[in-house]
């Protein structure tokens, strides 16, 4: 059974001013070893919620705990934050003027200088930079920068590691790889993840469990692929897969019944087949998305979108058999 590391409780923090970014009694809980993927759109509460988490603001309500301890917040201690904890933002916060392997093994005492070696090349190693352990942090890409202040926050023990939107710097050739290395060090380490993103491919991709945030509130939790196949809300649907949203009587004008509220269906539900509940829309506009299409389709007044993994089979202006082979009424 896996064991609980970081448990948050009915957790509150709002601030004085009218700027957004509150949370609302909030609460779930961490398995260790998992990777927690946090998100919402900007001004959901996902930066206040990690930054509790580590201790860094008075909370108004409720508690996090870590390992069964209350943490504690930064009006209760010297230095604000969690010893056990090691949060990367998006300024990185290493020494710029310093070489790559300085950086990372600054956060080793000198006690055992051959550990601290084999420590500090082993994260680097872990984290694929090595090779720039003589180098300048003002000599490094953006991704190069992440990577070192990600291994710069692993290499003490950590047994939780907070990221604050890890790929906002890191161009997308880059991203994939970073994220898959680290999906793969917090396998290898046994680490806990709990990261913030604006952009749901990193939850999809990284997670083990996905907390959807708005307005301050969770709305739904849960493994990656139950959230997506089966949100609460539009805007989780929206937000992990731009979702299509039809109203009753748009729906209706399709063939799908919903008494009240919406339909709401991912772009790949929708199959280009003919068959006996297909309807026939209009090819309105053909988007090149790579290895596939996406299609605007319409049908009496009603644009839904489409996939097309045959690339050219359907044209602007074309018409084609459509069936929504599922959909969500929310």
């Amino acid at each position: 059974m896996e064991e609980q590391i970081i448990s948050v409780k009915n957790l509150s923090k709002q601030y004085q001013t009218e700027q957004a970014g509150g949370i609302s009694n909030i609460s779930f809980e961490v398995k260790k070893g998992n990777v927690v993927a946090i998100l919402g759109e900007s001004g959901s509460g996902k930066s206040t919620l990690l930054k509790c988490i580590y201790g860094l603001l008075k909370v108004d309500g409720g508690e996090v705990s870590f390992k069964g301890k209350r943490i504690l917040g930064p009006d209760e201690q010297l230095i604000p934050g969690h010893k056990e904890m090691k949060m990367v933002t998006q300024d990185f916060s290493l020494n710029i003027y310093a070489k790559v392997y300085d950086n990372v093994a600054s956060m080793l005492s000198n006690t055992d200088v051959q550990a601290k070696q084999a420590k500090t090349m082993e994260m680097l190693q872990h984290l694929h930079i090595e090779h720039l352990k003589d180098k300048k942090i003002t000599q490094l890409s953006g991704g190069e920068q992440q990577r070192v202040a990600i291994a710069k926050a692993m290499v003490s023990d950590t047994s939780v590691l907070l990221l604050d939107e890890p790929f906002s710097q890191v161009d997308a050739l880059l991203k994939n790889q970073l994220r898959a290395d680290i999906k793969r060090v917090a396998a290898e380490t046994g680490v806990t993840v709990i990261m913030v993103s604006h952009d749901p491919a990193d939850g999809l991709f990284l997670a083990d469990e996905l907390l959807i945030l708005k307005d301050g509130a969770l709305l739904q939790s849960g493994q990656p692929s139950q959230v997506y196949n089966h949100p609460d809300h539009i805007y989780t649907a929206r937000l992990l897969g731009n979702a299509v949203v039809l109203d009753a009587t748009d729906a209706s004008i399709l063939g799908l019944d919903i008494p009240d509220g919406h339909a709401v269906f991912y772009p790949e539900w929708v199959e280009l087949k003919s068959s006996w509940n297909s309807r026939r829309f209009e090819v309105k506009d053909v988007y090149y998305k790579g290895f596939y299409e996406e299609l605007l389709l319409e049908r009496n007044g009603v644009k839904i979108r489409a996939l097309q993994l045959n690339r050219g089979e359907h044209k602007k202006n074309d018409h084609v058999q459509a069936n929504i082979s599922q959909f969500l009424a929310l």
